[in-house]
């Protein structure tokens, strides 16, 4: 699989469409939108073309909330809201033939080393020549706010894993029945990080359910993802870094605190926390 070079960002939703245009400090302690910090995460990992898949009428505030660069995007329209799997869908004539990396504009994403999460996972990629998904282990308390694999780790791999199997937001009863993972801990699943390296037979699969006379659109992307397993080699990577979905709760805030405290201001945001926690205390102990 040639190293992946284009990249379909999805915002479309109900729940995503003004949660990219949030703005947080970014590590480097300028103030930037949620998309701008995804589009760097792109093309901090080499992908030159980027798509946008948006709600109708809103191209141009989300152009302007790409910062500079915007001018760079693609804006595609997702006319109804038919779902996840059609907003990926709706990628077809810019991803054409080619491998694409997928990011979802509700996630933040923040490294552990020097490369970004996406150059890590376009790495393996282009390494394995096959569709790679990054999973992140979640406690089972979360398993209704995520799809989730289940698989076995690969011989002499610490993180990698081949998937059997792919189930959206799993119930614990299925969890436990089809998604334990070897190696993991008691009560923890492969979850998806809303990051993926996909080949071409990806958008093959979504034009499948999309196209023809008796379409069958999937309700959720992980229906085709479990496709994706039977057809060809697909595997999940813990990366490392961490996901932060900023729909969730708190979600805004805790992203915020893991880029400061991977950021130039991380002493200063060490000093801030410290000194609210010694206040508290003191107020407590009054």
């Amino acid at each position: 699989m040639p190293r992946i070079k284009k990249a379909v960002i999805t915002a479309a939703g109900n729940r995503q469409q003004a949660l990219p245009l949030q703005t947080l400090v970014d590590r480097d302690g300028d103030t930037k939108s949620v998309l701008r910090i995804i589009v760097n995460e792109a093309i901090r990992a080499g992908i030159e073309e980027i798509a946008v898949v948006v709600a109708p009428h809103t191209q141009d505030t989300y152009r302007t909330a790409a910062g500079e660069a915007g001018e760079r995007l693609l804006f595609i329209e997702q006319a109804e809201p038919q779902g996840y799997a059609h907003s990926v869908y709706c990628s077809k004539s810019f991803v054409g033939d080619a491998s694409f990396l997928h990011l979802v504009g509700d996630h933040l994403y923040v490294s552990g080393e020097s490369r970004g999460c996406a150059e890590q996972l376009i790495d393996l990629a282009a390494e394995h020549e096959c569709s790679i998904s990054a999973v992140q282990a979640t406690r089972e308390f979360k398993l209704p706010y995520y799809g989730a694999i289940g698989g076995q780790r690969l011989p002499d791999q610490k993180n990698l894993y081949r998937i059997n199997d792919v189930i959206e937001k799993p119930t614990p009863t299925e969890a436990e029945q089809r998604l334990v993972v070897p190696g993991l801990r008691s009560g923890s699943y492969l979850c998806f990080f809303g990051m993926h390296a996909f080949s071409p037979l990806m958008m093959e699969i979504l034009s499948h359910h999309f196209e023809g006379e008796n379409p069958s659109p999937p309700k959720f992307l992980s229906q085709a993802l479990a496709q994706l397993a039977k057809r060809e080699d697909y595997l999940a990577c813990q990366l490392d870094g961490n996901r932060y979905e900023i729909a969730a709760k708190y979600g805004l805030f805790n992203a915020q605190l893991a880029l400061g405290m991977e950021g130039t201001d991380r002493d200063e945001i060490l000093s801030d926390l410290l000194d609210h926690l010694a206040t508290r205390q003191l107020r407590n102990g009054q």
